[in-house]
């Protein structure tokens, strides 16, 4: 995990989302063990407590499980993860349309270059 982060969202948060996205990607599967609070704070370079809210968070949402005197583990439940990938999905999408339109791009011109993009042909016309 690096540990670069930016100051307009809290660390926590941040750390929630890149578990988030190891998880959705496969990079955790459902089951795993994360690593302890100590480790995850090491190697991050951030306070142990800062951790301890993350897994608190993810915990609440439902995508870890805490097992006491075992450890944090990515939950099993492929409803939870399903619903996890989709709202990932989601505030991606989100994010990229508005970027497109903070820059002036209207809907008809990212949808086709997004149909471009995905056919391969990422050369400009």
């Amino acid at each position: 995990m690096t540990d670069t982060f930016q100051s307009s969202q809290p660390i926590y948060l941040q750390l929630a989302d890149r578990l988030n996205r190891q998880i959705v990607s496969g990079e955790l599967k459902p089951g795993d063990k994360l690593p302890s609070v100590r480790e995850t704070a090491v190697s991050s370079k951030v306070n142990p407590n800062t951790v301890q809210r993350t897994y608190r968070e993810l915990e609440a949402s439902g995508i870890v499980e805490s097992r006491r005197g075992q450890g944090t583990f990515v939950t099993e439940n492929e409803d939870i993860l399903l619903s996890i990938r989709e709202k990932l999905k989601q505030e991606q999408i989100q994010n990229f349309i508005q970027v497109m339109h903070d820059m002036g791009y209207q809907n008809e011109e990212i949808t086709k270059g997004l149909q471009t993009y995905l056919e391969g042909d990422t050369a400009d016309d």
